[in-house]
């Protein structure tokens, strides 16, 4: 099977895919083959990722690209979920891989963080996750096939200064969907955490402050990898049915280093400029 080809007539709904590493999973998932439902709360973005999934199909020459169909939605508003999955089904009758792709960042020390951020995050990124989730996994339980892909972070296995909410909604989704791994492995559905490190985006950008309030300022990183790096990493990550897959730059090594050296890693931290 070649590499454009390898998801030919899957069904694939990817949240958060109007910019960053949504947009470039977009592109990349559209590349092999991929058919697409693209989802994010910005629908005039959304038609620019679609009519560049279309673009790049034909500037390739790339038969298998597909056009992917637009279905704006906001993981924050739980009770439209349930809505939106029928309407994703509808398209193709199923679900083949759900990424629950869509997050929000915050900046802020503990003591100075209000609840109404540290809701916000938690709605976003852990909520709203499991109610997407919910919403499709009966269905794949029934045909006993299916993927449920998280878009998590090495946060999730790390903690930061100045990120307590944004570390506390990852390390949630772990436990949550560690769990939810054993409980279908024998039912056919897989599920895969990606924990990416330093990635280009603009959730930086688009992150919190203390109050909830947009920061309006990214943090520019020099080690950050390029979206469409990452997406191709993803993405085979994926087709293999990975369940866990962590990459980055340096920084992966502060996983291992937390496991076999916690008090050199609780050392590190306690000294970055964050």
């Amino acid at each position: 099977m070649t590499r454009q080809m390898r998801f030919e007539n899957q069904v694939v709904w990817l949240t958060g895919a109007s910019s960053g590493i949504g947009e470039a999973l977009a592109y990349e998932f559209s590349k092999q083959g991929a058919q697409l439902i693209l989802s994010a709360r910005r629908g005039k973005e959304l038609e620019r990722v679609c009519a560049q999934c279309v673009g790049n199909g034909a500037a390739t020459g790339n038969s298998a690209a597909t056009v992917p169909y637009i279905l704006p939605l906001d993981v924050a508003d739980l009770d439209s979920i349930p809505r939106k999955a029928e309407q994703a089904r509808a398209l193709f009758g199923r679900i083949d891989i759900l990424v629950n792709n869509a997050g929000i960042s915050q900046r802020g020390l503990v003591a100075e963080t209000e609840m109404v951020a540290l809701q916000r995050v938690f709605q976003v990124n852990f909520f709203g996750a499991v109610a997407m989730t919910k919403a499709v996994l009966l269905e794949m339980l029934e045909r006993r096939a299916g993927q449920i892909v998280v878009v998590s972070s090495l946060t999730g296995k790390l903690p930061l200064p100045k990120h307590a909410a944004y570390c506390a909604s990852k390390h949630a989704l772990q436990g949550y969907f560690d769990s939810l791994r054993a409980e279908v492995a024998r039912a056919g559905v897989k599920v895969t955490v990606i924990l990416p490190g330093f990635v280009q985006s603009e959730i930086s950008a688009n992150s919190m402050d203390a109050q909830g309030l947009p920061r309006g300022q990214a943090a520019a990183s020099r080690r950050a990898m390029r979206a469409d790096v990452a997406a191709r990493k993803m993405v085979q990550a994926i087709a293999q049915g990975k369940a866990e897959y962590e990459f980055g730059g340096v920084e992966r090594f502060a996983v291992p280093l937390r496991k076999y050296a916690p008090w050199l890693y609780s050392y590190a931290i306690k000294r970055m400029k964050i």
